[in-house]
């Protein structure tokens, strides 16, 4: 029972924190306006930039990196503490696995499942990429380089912000199995992670088997149609 209730402790904190979205904060505060009726319609930092440009993006940056990084500390303070007292089935399960990561691990997930359905804002949120990047830089520098790095090269490679998005992603996973991060619990959670992440990129993966997805450009204003509303012709390649 005391383990539940950990794991609740951890999980609502984690998914209201990250149901703060920094793309629809920054637009209606600087802007007046809803990042989602906009672009593509998705409120994270790519689609904020096609359509606002560069004033803003920063706050953005901030925002989402604090609304996730926060929790997740806290989710492995929380978990350390309770495996440290010799109580109950948490107690137990701290000498079969170390219980602090898991929970670093584990409010990581809720903060993306908040920043992709947002309790705050009708469940309309970003696709978790720049939140499982926060993630990443908390839990382990190795993760965190080689994640960036992926998103980083295969952008500038192939300006496809979505096809980045998912392998920069996908080597959350094979990155903590090949280091030897964690175990099969955080392993676990990390996969859950990443088929969310490809989940909310279905219609970019479309887009991309149609030939369709735009690339990114450093130009921004161009995807966003005269009406200000939502253009599916227009609907950017975002990939936060």
């Amino acid at each position: 029972m005391t383990f539940v209730l950990l794991l609740l402790a951890t999980a609502l904190p984690a998914y209201i924190s990250g149901s703060i979205n920094g793309a629809i904060i920054t637009s209606k505060m600087l802007f007046k306006k809803d990042i989602r009726d906009y672009g593509s319609g998705n409120a994270g930092g790519t689609n904020f930039y096609r359509v606002f440009g560069k004033h803003g993006v920063v706050l953005v940056f901030i925002i989402d990196f604090l609304k996730t990084a926060v929790p997740v500390m806290f989710g492995g303070w929380l978990f350390g503490i309770y495996s440290d007292m010799a109580i109950s089935d948490v107690w137990v399960l701290s000498q079969i696995f170390d219980v602090s990561f898991f929970g670093y691990v584990f409010a990581g997930f809720f903060a993306m499942l908040g920043h992709c359905y947002p309790v705050f804002y009708a469940f309309r949120g970003g696709k978790g990429v720049l939140a499982l990047g926060a993630v990443v830089i908390v839990l382990d520098w190795r993760l965190a380089v080689i994640a960036w790095s992926i998103f980083i090269v295969v952008i500038a490679v192939t300006r496809f912000v979505s096809i980045g998005a998912m392998l920069g992603v996908a080597s959350y996973p094979v990155c903590m199995y090949i280091f030897d991060i964690g175990g099969i619990w955080e392993l676990t959670v990390a996969i859950i992670c990443l088929i969310m992440v490809v989940i909310r990129h279905e219609s970019n993966i479309r887009r991309i088997i149609k030939g369709e997805e735009p690339r990114f450009s450093l130009k921004y204003g161009k995807d966003v149609p005269d009406s200000g509303r939502i253009d599916e012709k227009n609907s950017g390649g975002d990939g936060q």
